[in-house]
C-alpha cells in the first residue's frame, strides 16, 4: 500500500513540475526498490515464527495490514480507535485469548498509554497464572507516529524494520 501511495505522489509531482520529472521519477524508483528490499527482509523475518505464534496484541487494533500482508493475526483491546473506552468485556475477552493461548507478550504502542493492557495482564495472572510480557519503552511498537528525528525510527522503512524486529524478538520467546 505505502508503495501505491509512493507512485501516486510521484506521478501528482511529475504532473505539477514536468521540469524535475527525471528526478522525481528517479527518487521514486529507489524508494519503490527500497520497500521492495522492505518487505522481503519483512517476510524472511516473520517466517521465523510459527503461524501459531504469530498473534499481535497491542492497544488497538493499528496492524490490521500488517497482520494481512505477513500472516498475522491481531487482536487490539480497543478496537480501532484509541478513544474508545475500555470495558469490562473488552478485558476479559482479550484476557481469555492471552490466558488460554499462552500468549508470551503484548505490546504497548508508542501513542497509546498502556494502562489499558497493564489491567488485561493483571486479569490474565489471577485468572490463568499465566505471566505475560508488555513490551514497551524503547521497544514499543510505531502505530500512528514515527520515531524522533535523527533516530532510525523517524521513516517509514525504519518504523517498520524497528516494529518486526520488536515483534519476532519478543514472540519468539
Amino acid at each position: 500500500l505505502w508503495k501505491t501511495a509512493a507512485e501516486v505522489v510521484r506521478d501528482e509531482l511529475v504532473r505539477v513540475d514536468p521540469a524535475r520529472g527525471d528526478a522525481y521519477t528517479a527518487n521514486a524508483a529507489k524508494y519503490l526498490a527500497e520497500l521492495d528490499a522492505l518487505d522481503a527482509e519483512v517476510r524472511a523475518k516473520a517466517s521465523t515464527l510459527p503461524a501459531d505464534k504469530r498473534v499481535l496484541v497491542t492497544s488497538h487494533d493499528a496492524f490490521g495490514y500488517f497482520a494481512a500482508a505477513y500472516g498475522f493475526e491481531v487482536h487490539g483491546l480497543q478496537g480501532v480507535s484509541t478513544a474508545a473506552a475500555v470495558g469490562t468485556q473488552d478485558v476479559d475477552k482479550l484476557a481469555n485469548v492471552l490466558g488460554q493461548r499462552r500468549i508470551p507478550a503484548v505490546f504497548c504502542e508508542t501513542s497509546v498509554r498502556p494502562k489499558g493492557l497493564e489491567k488485561v495482564l493483571d486479569t490474565v495472572r489471577q485468572r490463568y497464572g499465566h505471566e505475560v510480557r508488555l513490551v514497551g519503552g524503547d521497544d514499543a511498537l510505531y502505530s500512528d507516529s514515527l520515531g524522533a528525528a535523527g533516530t532510525p525510527a523517524a521513516t517509514y522503512v525504519g518504523t517498520v524494520r524497528h516494529n518486526v524486529d520488536v515483534i519476532v524478538r519478543n514472540l519468539s520467546r
